[in-house]
């Protein structure tokens, strides 16, 4: 197996949460998504993932991109320490909290929309960290809500769950950017208990062999 993944990419954090939860060997391949422009616009990567994005995830004769499409491909096909429950409603709820952050919340906070503010439109950092803070607001205080309903030691019940799997990364992306997160104490409660695991402290982005 083999991930092709920033450090600080959520898309590829969650990737290898999924790896390092389900004890899978991988090779990793860092991709740079800054120096030189960008070394995901290279002609070889771009053989490898046509969009330009991070991560790309090769197992043999498979070719996958999307993290969440990768993770529930690990999922279905290595059956140990599965990532979602197995009666189908709470599979579905489980999929719904995952989807809350990394369908609703991580796309507008990516590395490329930052760019553009900064970029193209000309936003001040200070504009950019109020666009980050309101809309990981907007999206934490209904997880908080949900999480009231759903969790135990983790988001869904006492396993982890691919709906843990995306609360570890945007927590970080947060954190990075100094949002106050005082009014989310079930959410932060189940993100502490979180880092306890081997698996999260091997996954987290401070401790790829690409970090800066």
């Amino acid at each position: 197996m083999k991930l092709y993944g920033y450090w600080r990419s959520s898309a590829s954090f969650r990737v290898r949460l999924a790896l390092y939860l389900k004890e899978l060997e991988f090779e990793y391949h860092p991709v740079h998504l800054v120096k030189d422009g960008g070394e995901q616009h290279t002609p070889e990567y771009r053989k490898l993932n046509p969009a330009g994005l991070v991560p790309t995830f090769v197992d043999d004769k498979v070719t996958l991109n999307q993290s969440l499409a990768i993770i529930e491909y690990l999922d279905e096909r290595y059956e140990q320490h599965p990532l979602l429950p197995s009666a189908t409603v709470d599979k579905a709820r489980a999929r719904a909290l995952a989807y809350d952050l990394a369908c609703e919340l991580q796309p507008v906070t990516n590395l490329r929309v930052l760019k553009y503010l900064t970029g193209e439109l000309n936003c001040s950092d200070e504009q950019r960290n109020d666009w980050i803070h309101h809309w990981v607001h907007q999206s934490f205080t209904a997880f908080e809500q949900r999480l009231t309903e759903t969790a135990g030691d983790y988001c869904y019940g006492d396993s982890v769950t691919l709906a843990d799997i995306c609360l570890l990364p945007q927590v970080y992306n947060a954190e990075r950017f100094k949002v106050p997160l005082d009014n989310y104490p079930t959410l932060v409660a189940v993100h502490d208990r979180l880092q306890e695991l081997n698996a999260v402290q091997q996954a987290r982005p401070e401790n790829q062999p690409d970090a800066q």
